[in-house]
């Protein structure tokens, strides 16, 4: 697969082109779903690329719109093709969230707020290790090791230093006052969040306890922005059996909303790295 394909990526491009072409014909996902014998609910998961899409869909759903530009019909059938390929996270076998890795593989930019836990890009390997054991009692050991071994190669995106991630955090206090693993663990973690947040695409910003109630306590989230302007922005709530994913513009817009009023309460980004150093020190002590 070449090093630019992104399975997920193309899978979302692929049903956006479906659902553009469905409209412009007119037709429902209960009318193309009974014109090809199959359940609404596989079109509308081909459409928002949750399932994945074969080159027989494409052809048959484009022979429903009456598509004759044969140039249209290759370019969606090869999408189809490098959509079906494998990311670098399928070598881990079944991982979890692996559609949110795939987003956040091509993401541009990445807006994430955090209540409990040091985001995952921005874990150390101790840290890491400690949280995901606790988080996952019942995990078998190679279980862990390949959770651990995902999340560690996903922080690459961070340190790529041709084209890194654009990252943006907002963390409550709490995350930093909660021992994980142990208090070595946890200066040495909170010493690493001072590093990383000194980086020129990396800003972190802590909201204290003396904010009070702030929106951030409906619970975590993160907003994921691509380059192409084709793909449009997602945000993702993570859960315990599965994971919710937000396209719709208005769902999208209240979120950042809601991200720009943490942005706007919480420590700016310098007085936000001495907070981090400061507690760092009292685990030192």
């Amino acid at each position: 697969m070449a090093a630019n394909v992104n399975p997920t990526v193309r899978r979302r491009r692929l049903g956006s082109e479906l659902r553009k072409l469905r409209e412009q014909k007119g037709m429902t996902a209960e009318e193309v779903a009974a014109r090809l014998l199959v359940s609404q609910s596989k079109i509308s998961r081909l459409e928002n690329g949750r399932r994945s899409i074969s080159q027989r869909d494409v052809r048959d759903l484009c022979g429903v719109y009456g598509v004759e530009d044969s140039r249209l019909v290759d370019s969606l059938m090869n999408m189809a093709r490098e959509s079906r390929q494998q990311g670098w996270w399928h070598a881990f076998g079944d991982v979890p969230y692996s559609v949110y890795i795939g987003l956040e593989t091509e993401a541009e930019s990445l807006r994430v707020y955090e209540s409990l836990i040091v985001p995952g890009l921005l874990q150390t390997r101790a840290y890491a290790e400690a949280v995901i054991e606790g988080m996952w009692p019942e995990a078998t050991p190679a279980d862990l090791d390949k959770r651990i071994q995902v999340r560690l190669k996903r922080q690459e995106r961070i340190l790529d230093p041709v084209k890194p991630l654009r990252y943006w955090a907002v963390v409550d206090e709490a995350l930093l006052r909660r021992v994980v693993g142990s208090r070595v663990v946890m200066r040495e973690q909170l010493e690493h969040l001072a590093h990383v947040s000194s980086m020129p695409h990396v800003t972190l910003q802590v909201l204290p306890y003396t904010v009070g109630a702030h929106p951030g306590m409906y619970g975590k989230f993160a907003i994921l922005e691509f380059e192409d302007e084709s793909d449009a922005s997602v945000v993702y709530l993570e859960g315990v059996t599965s994971d919710l994913y937000l396209e719709k513009p208005s769902d999208v817009q209240s979120y950042s909303v809601m991200y720009e009023h943490l942005r706007a309460q919480a420590l700016n980004a310098e007085q936000s790295r001495q907070f981090v150093i400061d507690i760092a020190k009292e685990y030192a002590t």
